[in-house]
Protein backbone atom coordinates (compact mmCIF):
# COMPACT_ATOMS: atom_id res chain seq x y z
CA UNK A 1 0.00 0.00 0.00
CA UNK A 2 3.08 2.49 -0.02
CA UNK A 3 1.78 3.66 -3.75
CA UNK A 4 -0.99 5.27 -2.03
CA UNK A 5 -1.87 8.87 -1.03
CA UNK A 6 -0.92 10.16 2.42
CA UNK A 7 -3.85 10.64 4.27
CA UNK A 8 -4.36 13.39 7.09
CA UNK A 9 -3.04 16.01 4.09
CA UNK A 10 -5.28 17.80 1.69
CA UNK A 11 -6.72 15.74 -1.27
CA UNK A 12 -5.34 16.50 -4.49
CA UNK A 13 -7.86 19.72 -6.15
CA UNK A 14 -8.84 19.28 -9.62
CA UNK A 15 -11.08 20.55 -12.21
CA UNK A 16 -13.00 18.15 -14.46
CA UNK A 17 -16.08 18.60 -16.73
CA UNK A 18 -19.12 16.26 -16.36
CA UNK A 19 -20.97 15.23 -19.20
CA UNK A 20 -22.85 18.30 -20.15
CA UNK A 21 -19.23 20.04 -20.34
CA UNK A 22 -19.60 21.69 -16.56
CA UNK A 23 -16.61 22.54 -14.85
CA UNK A 24 -16.67 20.92 -11.34
CA UNK A 25 -13.56 21.95 -9.34
CA UNK A 26 -12.81 20.38 -5.90
CA UNK A 27 -12.34 23.12 -3.73
CA UNK A 28 -16.03 24.20 -4.31
CA UNK A 29 -16.67 21.38 -2.22
CA UNK A 30 -15.09 22.91 0.93
CA UNK A 31 -17.02 22.58 4.00
CA UNK A 32 -19.02 19.05 2.90
CA UNK A 33 -17.49 15.08 3.17
CA UNK A 34 -16.80 14.11 0.04
CA UNK A 35 -17.04 11.11 -1.79
CA UNK A 36 -14.87 10.32 -4.85
CA UNK A 37 -15.06 7.02 -6.70
CA UNK A 38 -13.30 6.24 -9.55
CA UNK A 39 -16.20 4.52 -11.69
CA UNK A 40 -16.36 2.83 -14.72
CA UNK A 41 -19.75 2.44 -16.96
CA UNK A 42 -18.77 -1.48 -17.70
CA UNK A 43 -17.24 -2.88 -14.10
CA UNK A 44 -19.84 -5.16 -12.17
CA UNK A 45 -17.84 -4.01 -9.05
CA UNK A 46 -18.88 -0.80 -9.61
CA UNK A 47 -22.56 -1.28 -10.77
CA UNK A 48 -22.66 -3.65 -7.34
CA UNK A 49 -21.44 -0.39 -5.40
CA UNK A 50 -23.48 1.54 -7.06
CA UNK A 51 -26.80 0.34 -5.75
CA UNK A 52 -25.53 -0.05 -2.39
CA UNK A 53 -24.20 3.83 -2.13
CA UNK A 54 -27.44 4.99 -3.61
CA UNK A 55 -29.08 3.38 -0.03
CA UNK A 56 -26.59 4.91 1.81
CA UNK A 57 -26.61 8.40 -0.06
CA UNK A 58 -30.40 8.43 1.20
CA UNK A 59 -29.38 7.80 4.77
CA UNK A 60 -27.07 10.26 4.79
CA UNK A 61 -28.81 13.20 2.75
CA UNK A 62 -26.97 16.26 2.21
CA UNK A 63 -24.07 16.07 4.56
CA UNK A 64 -22.46 14.28 1.36
CA UNK A 65 -21.68 14.78 -1.57
CA UNK A 66 -20.18 11.82 -4.09
CA UNK A 67 -18.37 13.12 -7.22
CA UNK A 68 -18.06 9.97 -9.89
CA UNK A 69 -14.84 10.47 -11.77
CA UNK A 70 -15.10 8.06 -15.18
CA UNK A 71 -10.88 7.50 -16.18
CA UNK A 72 -11.21 4.83 -18.80
CA UNK A 73 -10.06 6.12 -21.84
CA UNK A 74 -12.25 2.97 -23.56
CA UNK A 75 -15.51 4.25 -22.54
CA UNK A 76 -16.59 7.14 -24.63
CA UNK A 77 -18.96 9.82 -23.21
CA UNK A 78 -22.46 8.24 -24.50
CA UNK A 79 -21.68 5.09 -22.75
CA UNK A 80 -20.51 6.97 -19.59
CA UNK A 81 -24.19 8.77 -20.58
CA UNK A 82 -26.25 6.18 -21.07
CA UNK A 83 -25.08 3.85 -18.48
CA UNK A 84 -25.41 6.63 -15.85
CA UNK A 85 -28.93 7.63 -16.39
CA UNK A 86 -29.74 3.96 -16.18
CA UNK A 87 -28.35 3.77 -12.96
CA UNK A 88 -30.40 7.11 -11.69
CA UNK A 89 -26.67 8.55 -11.52
CA UNK A 90 -26.83 12.59 -11.64
CA UNK A 91 -23.44 13.76 -11.74
CA UNK A 92 -20.41 11.36 -13.77
CA UNK A 93 -17.23 13.31 -14.00
CA UNK A 94 -14.96 13.12 -17.39
CA UNK A 95 -11.72 12.64 -16.53
CA UNK A 96 -10.59 11.38 -20.26
CA UNK A 97 -6.43 11.76 -19.89
CA UNK A 98 -6.86 9.99 -16.87
CA UNK A 99 -4.65 12.62 -14.55
CA UNK A 100 -6.83 13.07 -12.10
CA UNK A 101 -6.83 8.89 -11.27
CA UNK A 102 -2.73 9.52 -11.60
CA UNK A 103 -2.72 12.54 -8.81
CA UNK A 104 -5.00 10.09 -6.82
CA UNK A 105 -2.72 7.02 -7.89
CA UNK A 106 -6.53 5.19 -8.33
CA UNK A 107 -5.81 1.82 -9.27
CA UNK A 108 -9.39 0.07 -10.07
CA UNK A 109 -12.80 0.75 -10.24
CA UNK A 110 -14.50 1.13 -8.06
CA UNK A 111 -11.64 3.03 -5.98
CA UNK A 112 -12.90 5.20 -3.23
CA UNK A 113 -11.36 8.21 -1.26
CA UNK A 114 -13.23 10.11 1.48
CA UNK A 115 -12.21 14.13 1.90
CA UNK A 116 -13.33 15.87 4.79
CA UNK A 117 -15.19 19.26 5.16
CA UNK A 118 -11.57 20.82 5.67
CA UNK A 119 -10.13 19.05 2.12
CA UNK A 120 -8.30 16.78 3.93
CA UNK A 121 -8.20 13.23 3.00
CA UNK A 122 -9.48 10.82 5.50
CA UNK A 123 -9.76 7.44 4.20
CA UNK A 124 -9.07 5.72 0.60
CA UNK A 125 -9.70 2.07 -0.36
CA UNK A 126 -12.70 -0.62 -1.24
CA UNK A 127 -16.18 0.26 -0.21
CA UNK A 128 -16.70 -3.35 1.71
CA UNK A 129 -14.49 -6.44 2.38
CA UNK A 130 -15.81 -8.39 -0.99
CA UNK A 131 -12.80 -10.13 -3.12
CA UNK A 132 -12.79 -12.73 -5.56
CA UNK A 133 -12.48 -15.23 -2.39
CA UNK A 134 -14.70 -13.84 -0.33
CA UNK A 135 -18.22 -13.25 -1.86
CA UNK A 136 -20.12 -11.43 1.16
CA UNK A 137 -19.43 -8.70 3.04
CA UNK A 138 -18.31 -8.49 6.89
CA UNK A 139 -16.96 -4.77 7.03
CA UNK A 140 -18.36 -1.90 5.05
CA UNK A 141 -15.92 0.48 4.83
CA UNK A 142 -17.47 3.30 2.99
CA UNK A 143 -19.98 3.16 5.57
CA UNK A 144 -17.57 2.99 8.33
CA UNK A 145 -15.43 5.81 7.35
CA UNK A 146 -17.89 8.27 6.65
CA UNK A 147 -19.98 7.54 9.79
CA UNK A 148 -16.64 8.09 12.21
CA UNK A 149 -16.31 11.44 10.15
CA UNK A 150 -19.79 12.77 10.43
CA UNK A 151 -19.07 11.98 14.21
CA UNK A 152 -15.75 13.92 14.80
CA UNK A 153 -13.53 10.47 14.02
CA UNK A 154 -10.62 9.06 12.18
CA UNK A 155 -12.04 5.92 10.17
CA UNK A 156 -10.73 2.36 11.20
CA UNK A 157 -9.03 1.58 9.00
CA UNK A 158 -8.15 4.68 6.83
CA UNK A 159 -7.21 2.69 4.22
CA UNK A 160 -7.91 -0.75 2.45
CA UNK A 161 -6.89 -2.65 -0.66
CA UNK A 162 -9.32 -1.89 -3.62
CA UNK A 163 -10.65 -4.49 -5.08
CA UNK A 164 -12.35 -4.31 -8.84
CA UNK A 165 -11.47 -3.55 -12.44
CA UNK A 166 -8.54 -2.10 -13.17
CA UNK A 167 -8.16 1.75 -14.60
CA UNK A 168 -8.13 1.78 -18.15
CA UNK A 169 -5.32 4.11 -18.73
CA UNK A 170 -4.08 3.11 -22.77
CA UNK A 171 -5.96 1.95 -25.39
CA UNK A 172 -5.43 -1.72 -27.22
Amino acid sequence: MDTLIPTHQPAPDFSLPDLDGQIHHLKDYLGQLVIINFWSAECPHVARTDSELAKLREAWGDQVVLLLIASNVNEPPELLRTVANARDLSLILHDADHQVADSYRALTTPHYFIIDSEGILRYQGAFDDITFRQRTATRFYIRQAVEAILTGKQPNPEQTRTYGCTIVRHQL
